[in-house]
């Protein structure tokens, strides 16, 4: 007989009102991000403060990444890496999600030692930098050495269910040596089907919708539209799994 998956879901939010609905909705852990348009950079002090203190059910990862755009980074931004991550488990965050990468587009082995050994203790995510890589392959077999717990990917494509095919391939070569987590476009209407077809039994995912403006000169001025977590869109997308 064929062992029942077991299923764990990560909800990428975007600040603590967020990481409550992933909380209420289900979810198994949050990675708690800033500036999401920008792929996600480290939080503030006090957003993860707050989170800490009002998750309690629900694991919290925090995303480690000073600024937007690639991921080389030069001296100063790794020391500010490794300060967060001192600050992260000064604050008691279950786990961190980092991705460091070289000009040639490989596995920055050197700078990733050096947050993996102030990381110990909590839980490491190699995030999407992975997806940037040159040789998948050769980085999925990097990241194991370093001891990282799972890998944030959506398959070398801009969404997880285009990257189906490598997803599988990735999955089969990891043999169970380390997680990978799918995400990127991962919702309510292709979670199954990833899922079928990769082997993968880990998603990240947002599970947002629009909150309407209530500032009063909301329809003269564009404020933009801001989007949150709902604990209704988090259920029903683990219902494509958890019936």
């Amino acid at each position: 007989m064929t062992p029942t998956p077991t299923f764990q879901f990560e909800i990428c939010a975007n600040g603590v009102e967020s990481c409550l609905a992933a909380q209420q909705g289900g979810a198994h852990r949050v990675e708690l991000c800033a500036s999401i348009p920008e792929g996600g950079t480290t939080p503030s002090y006090g957003e993860i403060r707050q989170a800490r203190r009002l998750l309690d059910e629900t694991k919290l990862h925090v995303i480690i990444r000073p600024r937007g755009g690639d991921f080389v980074y030069t001296e100063l931004e790794a020391e500010r890496m490794l300060d967060d991550i001192r600050m992260c488990r000064q604050l008691g965050v279950d786990g961190v999600v980092f991705g460091c990468l070289t000009k040639e587009g490989d596995v920055d082995i050197p700078l990733c030692q050096r947050l993996m050994e102030v990381s110990q203790g909590m839980s490491v995510t190699f995030h999407r930098a992975f997806d940037r890589t040159r040789n998948p392959q050769q980085a999925l077999e990097d990241i194991i050495a370093l001891g990282c717990n799972r890998i944030l990917t959506s398959g070398q494509e801009p969404k997880a269910e285009a990257g189906i095919g490598m997803l599988r391939q990735l999955n089969s070569q990891a043999r169970g040596r380390i997680i990978l987590l799918a995400g990127s476009g991962v919702d309510e209407s292709n979670i199954a089907r990833i899922h079928r077809e990769t082997g993968i039994c880990e998603f990240h995912f947002s599970a947002r919708e629009p909150v309407p403006c209530e500032a009063r000169e909301a329809d003269k001025f564009d404020f933009g539209q801001r989007m949150t977590t709902t604990p209704e869109r988090v259920r029903n997308t683990i219902k494509q799994l958890i019936p």
